[in-house]
């Protein structure tokens, strides 16, 4: 199973900003459409944004859009999520996630994407 490993995440305070960052340890991302989602506690698991592996198509949740910026290096191997203005809901595990998709495809469906990160923790607290 292909893996991925999220970084990046910590305590910022509101209005703040954070880098993540997906890289994969045994596969080219190149050829994956990426996805983060993210999880607060109680709640259910949130599509926030995707490229697709061409970098033709992007997608983003209405709650983030004009502050986060994916984007991706494929020189790399690593898709990076830009975070800026940063709210205390935005608080939750962030995971990313490659999926075998059209080369213009993205979506913010979770079960599109069939090889996940362990998540990495975002807090957003004064």
């Amino acid at each position: 199973q292909a893996q991925l490993v999220e970084s990046g995440g910590g305590l910022v305070q509101p209005g703040g900003s954070l880098r993540l960052s997906c890289a994969a340890s045994s596969f080219t991302l190149n050829y994956y459409a990426i996805g983060w989602f993210r999880q607060a506690p109680g709640k259910e698991r949130e599509g926030v944004s995707c490229i697709s592996s061409s970098r033709g198509s992007t997608y983003y949740g209405d709650s983030v859009k004009g502050r986060f910026t994916i984007s991706r290096d494929n020189a790399k191997n690593t898709v990076y999520l830009q975070m800026n203005n940063l709210k205390p809901e935005d608080t939750a595990v962030y995971y990313c996630a490659a999926g075998r998709l059209g080369a213009y495809y993205c979506s913010g469906y979770a079960p599109d994407f069939g090889s996940w990160g362990q998540g990495t923790q975002v807090t957003v607290s004064s």
